[in-house]
């Protein structure tokens, strides 16, 4: 603990006198404290650079950290656990990657991902086909599923409308949701897209795209509070949103 504190304060010190040696003095005071603590940072950083005993582990952890929300520690923990596991666990564990990764199909009617061309969903004579609702990602229809309050079917857009990140209207599956409505099987669409600037964005577009089409387009009541993505919120909030859906074109004023 001690050694800790004394390592902190010398470079506490360092940083101030890089600075003062650093920056002519001026009129005003410069306060160095955000600045050293700056410099204690990066230098406790550098100080924690993980040294492996084995290139191959590196490169194991390398590709791990990778994985969204796996920081080098946590990827280091994997890495040694699967190297403890025995040779057929691991075996199946790298399989089950492989096949899901070279096998793994998109339903070519709504888009969700499936083992087969048309997906559980879509194929189930059990389902509403004349309701369709829209979606961003695979994982808001995960979500959906899990309200048990649907029995629709989806539309999955593979994003949302964001020129910031480069995403406009032709790379996602607007235009295959406007074939659909065109063989006049659907009664509803309702827009479940997350309630942010890029979803309100993206939901009237597609409105100014089917709104001449014989029906009625819906979306999520507000109980799914501005700026949250769907798979986020809780399943009974999510459920009555979609029992308590609202006409699209009452949710803004159109002039």
């Amino acid at each position: 603990m001690y050694e800790k504190i004394y390592t902190l304060q010398k470079i506490n010190k360092a940083a101030n006198h890089y600075l003062q040696k650093t920056f002519k003095p001026t009129s005003h005071k410069l306060n160095l404290s955000i600045y050293s603590i700056r410099f204690a940072e990066l230098k406790a950083s550098k100080m924690q650079t993980q040294t492996y005993p084995s290139k191959l582990l590196e490169r194991a952890v390398e590709e791990l950290a990778k994985l969204p929300g796996i920081g080098n520690r946590t990827a280091l923990r994997l890495a040694l656990h699967l190297l403890r596991q025995p040779q057929p666990d691991v075996e199946q564990f790298l399989t089950a990657i492989g096949e899901m990764k070279n096998n793994i199909r998109f339903c070519s009617v709504c888009h969700n991902i499936s083992d087969t061309d048309i997906c559980s969903i879509c194929s189930s004579p059990s389902r509403d086909k004349s309701t369709i609702c829209v979606v961003e990602t695979i994982k808001d229809v995960m979500s959906i599923e899990n309200t048990m309050q649907y029995k629709g079917v989806y539309h999955v857009l593979g994003g949302v409308i964001n020129p910031m990140e480069g995403i406009g209207p032709n790379d996602l599956t607007i235009n295959s949701l406007i074939d659909r409505l065109s063989s006049n099987e659907v009664n509803e669409v309702i827009m479940a897209l997350s309630a942010t600037t890029e979803g309100d964005t993206t939901n009237f577009y597609i409105y100014k795209k089917i709104k001449h089409f014989p029906i009625v387009v819906t979306t999520l009541a507000r109980g799914v509070a501005f700026g949250n993505e769907l798979e986020y919120t809780d399943e009974i909030t999510l459920g009555r949103a979609l029992l308590n859906r609202i006409k699209f074109d009452n949710s803004f004023s159109v002039e």
